[in-house]
């Protein structure tokens, strides 16, 4: 005996055919002239029973109910959603026997005037139905397959179309790098696109992903970074420059990291770390405007001011408020972080002042806040401080304890960056895809790069923020994920 599945399949199916016999095809053609949903709901008079202007629509059927000779139909779009009524009356027989082969989830398109129901309802009257496209799938059942994390992030199609929200939350995100470019563009930043595959994985300390090209026979990574190419673009005279781009680093999945994820790096000429702030308040602020029309947003049960300027704290200042002793003291440091749990044996004490700070300033920094000025150990791509070589002009911006941008004044001394690199790659075997100079990059430097500000921001973060969404896998179409074999296997264990 048929499952119940397998009969509204094959009842699909039957109404597949019914389509094909009334000579039309069940997966449409081009469909011209029609509006949004959103504007069609605009044109709908005011008052009950007026018949309003005639508008031609598109969309996913989502919801279907009868009473009497009367059908009504609600479709949506990436707009909105709208009502549909179908009279018997005011229908050929042969639109009337189209509209009863239309299932749930089925695309459809729909020409009639606009007018209120005598409930008040939004409606399109309906003259005349044109079949896009017959869905065979079977809708995710209500309150169970829409609700599936699991199911929704493999089929994302699925959550787009049935969970209220996810869609709008995906188009905010193209609204939010589309005000991105519009910011950097109006200060003649221009974009460029440099290579994914890299011979050698450099500017930022990550594992990568390591392939292999047949023809040349040599190892390639993907990109870790941006960094080193924009880089050599400055060098060869494009003053402004930046890259919106994926990258690639091989290493754990949680709330805010994903294996592939989005960022953008660019560099300005002639700029500092203090440029940098001021443009990074500025595309925040600007893409906060373009989803929001008030400049406090809620994430989560806290709420965020993103209202310009912001605090600049210094490294130093907050490790000693909240470590309770100075990072230059290494032997309160190693105490410190023996009370922390922090492994200390055979690390070097810079990283121990690091996972000190991260273990105790890092959940305290509300923001948004600019932390300024990092011990120079940390940060062998960024210009020390004139005054103090053992500082860095380097910020990074957090919010909620979530860090969202990096920025130097990047290092120009040829000499220096050889030096910083020779001793960031120290220690490490020469086999290890990470302990490879780019000799390459530091023969750009001593062509000569202008004095600069660089800036890094993780699109992805800034996104869960700016769209109140606790999990970066909500701001990706798709977030990487276990083989479905492999989960099922462990739900079977």
């Amino acid at each position: 005996m048929a499952s119940m599945q397998e009969r509204l399949e094959a009842a699909r199916l039957e109404k597949l055919q019914k389509i094909e016999e009334l000579g039309h095809d069940p997966w449409g053609q081009r469909f011209d002239d029609h509006i949004a949903i959103r504007d069609a709901r605009e044109k709908c008079p005011e008052e009950s029973g007026v018949e309003g202007e005639t508008v031609r629509v598109a969309g996913r059927v989502m919801v279907r109910r009868k009473a009497g000779k009367l059908r009504f139909f609600e479709i949506q779009d990436w707009s909105g959603r709208i009502q549909l009524l179908f009279s018997r009356g005011d229908l050929p027989e042969e639109q009337w026997e189209l509209m009863g082969a239309i299932d749930d989830a089925d695309l459809i398109g729909i020409d009639g005037h606009m007018k209120r129901t005598n409930t008040g309802e939004v409606s399109i009257f309906v003259t005349k139905l044109t079949v896009l496209c017959k869905s065979l799938a079977l809708p995710p059942e209500k309150f169970h397959g829409a609700k599936n994390v699991e199911m929704l992030l493999r089929h994302r199609y699925i959550d787009l179309i049935y969970n209220e929200g996810v869609l709008d939350r995906m188009l905010q995100r193209t609204k939010i790098i589309s005000s991105i470019r519009q910011t950097l563009s109006g200060h003649g930043f221009v974009e460029a696109e440099t290579p994914v595959l890299h011979a050698i994985a450099g500017g930022a300390a990550a594992r990568p992903f390591i392939t292999h090209h047949n023809a040349l026979d040599i190892p390639l990574y993907l990109r870790i970074a941006l960094e080193l190419h924009l880089k050599r673009l400055m060098v060869g005279g494009v003053e402004r420059v930046y890259e919106i781009g994926r990258v690639f680093r091989n290493e754990g999945i949680d709330a805010t990291h994903n294996p592939e994820f989005t960022m953008i790096e660019l560099y300005q000429a002639y700029g500092n770390y203090e440029t940098m702030m001021d443009l990074t308040e500025e595309i925040f602020a600007n893409a906060v405007k373009s989803v929001s029309d008030s400049m406090v947003l809620q994430w989560g049960d806290k709420e965020i001011d993103f209202t310009t300027p912001w605090k600049r704290c210094k490294y130093a200042d907050l490790f000693r408020e909240h470590a309770g002793c100075d990072m230059t003291d290494r032997a309160a440091v190693l105490e410190v972080a023996k009370k922390l749990h922090i492994e200390t044996e055979g690390v070097h004490p810079d990283v121990l002042v690091n996972e000190v700070f991260e273990a105790t300033v890092e959940d305290a920094l509300v923001g948004p806040v600019f932390v300024i000025d990092y011990p120079a150990s940390m940060c062998p791509l960024t210009k020390r401080k004139q005054s103090d070589p053992s500082i860095a002009e380097r910020f990074e911006l957090f919010i909620h304890g979530m860090e969202l941008a990096n920025a130097y004044t990047e290092l120009n001394d040829p000499r220096l960056q050889e030096a910083t690199f020779s001793q960031q790659l120290e220690g490490l075997p020469e086999e290890d895809s990470m302990a490879k100079m780019d000799h390459e990059f530091i023969q750009a430097l001593k062509v000569g790069m202008p004095p600069a500000g660089g800036l890094g921001i993780g699109i992805d973060r800034l996104i869960m923020l700016l769209t109140n969404s606790r999990s970066i896998r909500d701001v990706i179409y798709f977030p990487l994920l276990r083989p479905e074999s492999a989960t099922a296997a462990e739900t079977e264990e």
